[in-house]
């Protein structure tokens, strides 16, 4: 772990290089592959929360300016820059969805924002995957970019389920959602129950 001094230099290195690359938008964290500088003291709650040094950061405008250089790397999260990479810790998933909307004729393409306000559209990249809680329920995620994904919130996936259908896949019959072109299967359809 840095210390005090250069944790406080890392940061603002950190928020310098996100601002220059991500001028144009979304910097090319894929391609930078820069040494370990060691961990941060920052977190990203379940709720979303990101926190630095134990204290919730209280600025949109910077939050949104890191998750722009987050990456994930054989399941841990970092901050990169072309010249430092520094750990970071995620409770869950890096992102929530907060918000979805429907394109389209014929059920359409969803679209989710994200609580960093990133727009991102459900297809074959870019999909769900549902996952089930210790209470044996299902929690969704979407894919994102790379390896960051975003957790879906419970209000939204009500109404997923509201939007769900019945298809057949592999010879089982699965209940999920559809997107585009593309299926996301949530459960075997009979553990859904009779719809209401």
């Amino acid at each position: 772990m840095a210390n005090q001094g250069q944790t406080a230099q890392s940061l603002d290195g950190l928020t310098d290089a996100a601002r220059k690359a991500g001028a144009r938008g979304l910097p090319p964290v894929h391609l930078w592959n820069p040494p370990f500088c060691g961990d941060l003291d920052m977190r990203i709650a379940r709720d979303g929360t990101w926190f630095y040094n134990g204290t919730p950061i209280g600025r949109p405008a910077l939050v949104r300016l890191f998750s722009t250089i987050l990456k994930r790397e054989n399941g841990k999260h970092f901050l990169v820059t072309p010249v430092e990479k520094v750990g970071i810790r995620v409770d869950d998933a890096p992102f929530l969805a907060v918000e979805m909307s429907r394109e389209g004729s014929e059920g359409g393409t969803l679209r989710f924002r994200t609580n960093v306000d990133d727009w991102v559209t459900c297809d074959a990249a870019h999909g769900l995957r549902f996952e089930r809680d210790k209470d044996d329920g299902l929690t969704p995620y979407l894919h994102v970019r790379a390896d960051l994904w975003a957790k879906v919130t419970r209000a939204i996936y009500y109404d997923l389920v509201d939007l769900g259908e019945e298809r057949m896949v592999d010879g089982v019959m699965k209940f999920g959602i559809r997107s585009g072109d593309a299926f996301f299967a949530m459960a075997d359809a009979n553990e859904m129950g009779p719809a209401a």
